[in-house]
């Protein structure tokens, strides 16, 4: 069966990082009142290349549900197609409009909330930006319940934190919500956090643990208890490169968590 096509109008093209041509995108959907998805999901693009064949990219939608809108975060690519023909603004000058499908994917929010970790490297903190804005919208409701949130954000150098003022902004006005960008190769002038995503996830659960009073690694679940009935006080939402993934998972394992607490995407 064919996907159903949706023609989106570009609104605003903005690049947020020229070190690492990274670009945020605003698109509104054409015909519509309401595109409506969950935080988490992923659009994908759908257009002909030079040749007249028909290129699909998936892209994690990088804003939560708004009206007929939804935003993206893609870094241009060497000889990318795709990264390429949507960041030229000659190739799609705002106003003009590609094709998508969706929303399609299964990155999303566990119910309901509990304490949860956000961990992200580069264009992976799209899905992560959606959470947020869907846990702490604009007008100051509060779906967090006021549970801990932590974002944890790594990326090699200082220009490549994407929307370090937003998260900065939300940390200074939630006060359960916890903003960690590190950096691999700051320079002497960072102060901020250094070293890649695990040190830090692991700093969080190590010391939620002693605030709890519990001890680590955490007792194995129970195998009689159905898998759909499992339930859990935190979770773990990881999106980046496979490396990155399956790093912090590992940790994870040595922590005693279960498979079903770790919920993540790869995009390599």
């Amino acid at each position: 069966m064919a996907r159903e096509l949706y023609t989106a109008r570009l609104a605003r093209k903005d690049c947020i990082s020229e070190v690492a041509q990274c670009y945020h995108f605003l698109f509104e959907v054409e015909g519509r009142d309401s595109f409506d998805y969950l935080p988490g999901q992923f659009v994908s693009a759908v257009a002909p290349d030079e040749n007249g064949k028909q290129q699909t990219r998936a892209y994690s939608i990088a804003s939560a549900a708004s009206g007929n809108k939804f935003e993206l975060c893609v870094n241009r690519v060497e000889n990318g197609f795709f990264s390429n023909y949507l960041a030229d603004l000659t190739l799609l000058p705002v106003g003009a409009t590609i094709q998508i499908h969706g929303p399609h994917g299964h990155f999303v929010l566990q119910e309901p909330i509990t304490d949860s970790i956000f961990v992200a490297t580069g264009t992976g903190v799209a899905p992560m930006r959606a959470y947020l804005q869907w846990l702490f919208p604009a007008d100051g409701a509060d779906r967090s319940q006021g549970k801990d949130i932590w974002l944890v954000y790594g990326t090699r150098y200082e220009s490549d934190i994407y929307y370090r003022a937003e998260f900065e902004a939300l940390a200074n006005r939630v006060p359960n919500f916890h903003y960690l960008p590190t950096l691999s190769r700051a320079d002497d002038t960072w102060k901020g956090l250094r070293g890649h995503v695990q040190v830090h996830v692991a700093k969080i659960i190590e010391e939620r643990a002693k605030r709890q009073g519990r001890t680590l690694p955490a007792p194995p679940v129970d195998p009689a208890i159905p898998a759909a009935n499992l339930n859990f006080d935190i979770y773990c939402y990881i999106c980046g490169l496979n490396f990155m993934v399956s790093g912090v998972r590992e940790l994870l394992d040595g922590y005693g968590w279960h498979k079903k607490q770790v919920v993540f995407e790869r995009y390599d």
